[in-house]
Protein backbone atom coordinates (compact mmCIF):
# COMPACT_ATOMS: atom_id res chain seq x y z
CA UNK A 1 0.00 0.00 0.00
CA UNK A 2 1.18 3.47 -0.81
CA UNK A 3 2.00 6.21 1.43
CA UNK A 4 0.07 9.36 0.73
CA UNK A 5 3.41 11.87 0.76
CA UNK A 6 5.66 9.84 3.24
CA UNK A 7 7.86 11.85 5.83
CA UNK A 8 11.59 11.80 4.45
CA UNK A 9 13.67 9.30 6.77
CA UNK A 10 15.59 12.05 8.29
CA UNK A 11 12.58 13.51 9.93
CA UNK A 12 11.75 10.01 11.21
CA UNK A 13 15.44 9.35 12.60
CA UNK A 14 15.31 12.94 14.29
CA UNK A 15 12.01 12.26 15.98
CA UNK A 16 11.97 8.32 16.36
CA UNK A 17 15.02 7.92 17.15
CA UNK A 18 16.87 11.07 18.69
CA UNK A 19 14.47 12.38 20.88
CA UNK A 20 13.15 9.51 22.84
CA UNK A 21 17.15 8.94 23.52
CA UNK A 22 17.69 12.52 24.17
CA UNK A 23 20.57 12.10 21.31
CA UNK A 24 22.41 15.29 20.33
CA UNK A 25 23.14 15.35 16.45
CA UNK A 26 26.68 15.13 17.29
CA UNK A 27 26.56 12.67 20.08
CA UNK A 28 24.12 10.43 17.75
CA UNK A 29 26.78 10.89 15.01
CA UNK A 30 29.58 9.61 17.20
CA UNK A 31 28.05 6.98 17.99
CA UNK A 32 26.98 5.78 13.90
CA UNK A 33 30.77 6.55 13.28
CA UNK A 34 29.79 9.17 10.86
CA UNK A 35 30.49 12.80 10.75
CA UNK A 36 28.38 15.43 12.21
CA UNK A 37 27.53 17.48 8.65
CA UNK A 38 26.56 13.82 7.16
CA UNK A 39 24.12 13.42 9.48
CA UNK A 40 22.77 16.69 10.05
CA UNK A 41 21.98 17.07 6.13
CA UNK A 42 20.41 13.38 6.30
CA UNK A 43 18.00 14.79 9.41
CA UNK A 44 17.39 18.23 7.47
CA UNK A 45 16.05 16.32 4.25
CA UNK A 46 19.46 16.95 2.28
CA UNK A 47 20.24 13.44 2.01
CA UNK A 48 18.79 9.87 2.01
CA UNK A 49 19.09 6.52 3.59
CA UNK A 50 22.22 5.10 1.91
CA UNK A 51 22.62 1.01 2.26
CA UNK A 52 25.31 1.88 4.44
CA UNK A 53 23.72 4.06 6.62
CA UNK A 54 20.81 1.34 6.83
CA UNK A 55 23.09 -1.04 8.08
CA UNK A 56 24.39 1.88 10.70
CA UNK A 57 20.76 2.36 12.26
CA UNK A 58 20.10 -1.55 11.99
CA UNK A 59 23.19 -2.07 13.83
CA UNK A 60 22.27 0.86 16.62
CA UNK A 61 18.98 -0.76 17.31
CA UNK A 62 16.67 1.12 15.43
CA UNK A 63 15.12 -1.13 12.59
CA UNK A 64 16.00 -3.25 9.95
CA UNK A 65 18.15 -1.98 7.55
CA UNK A 66 15.52 -3.02 4.51
CA UNK A 67 12.89 -1.29 6.75
CA UNK A 68 14.91 1.97 6.15
CA UNK A 69 15.79 1.83 2.58
CA UNK A 70 11.93 0.58 1.87
CA UNK A 71 11.01 4.10 3.88
CA UNK A 72 13.39 6.02 1.43
CA UNK A 73 12.13 4.25 -1.32
CA UNK A 74 9.04 5.24 -0.57
CA UNK A 75 10.03 9.24 -0.08
CA UNK A 76 11.90 8.97 -3.27
CA UNK A 77 8.92 6.96 -5.67
CA UNK A 78 6.45 9.94 -4.21
CA UNK A 79 8.76 12.99 -4.98
CA UNK A 80 8.81 11.25 -8.68
CA UNK A 81 5.81 10.90 -8.84
CA UNK A 82 4.97 14.27 -7.74
CA UNK A 83 7.41 15.86 -11.02
CA UNK A 84 6.03 12.92 -13.16
CA UNK A 85 3.85 15.60 -15.33
CA UNK A 86 7.07 16.96 -16.36
CA UNK A 87 8.74 14.16 -17.56
CA UNK A 88 8.42 14.00 -21.22
CA UNK A 89 8.51 10.70 -22.36
CA UNK A 90 6.04 8.39 -24.98
CA UNK A 91 4.68 4.73 -24.57
CA UNK A 92 7.10 2.32 -26.81
CA UNK A 93 5.30 0.72 -29.34
CA UNK A 94 6.76 -2.44 -30.90
CA UNK A 95 7.27 -2.27 -34.70
CA UNK A 96 8.00 1.71 -34.54
CA UNK A 97 11.46 2.80 -34.79
CA UNK A 98 12.51 5.54 -33.14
Amino acid sequence: MEMFDPPHPGKMIREDCLKPLDLSVTAAAKWLGISRVTLSELLNGHNGITADMAIRLEKAGWGTAESWLRNQLSYDLWQAKRRASKIKVKKYSAGKAA
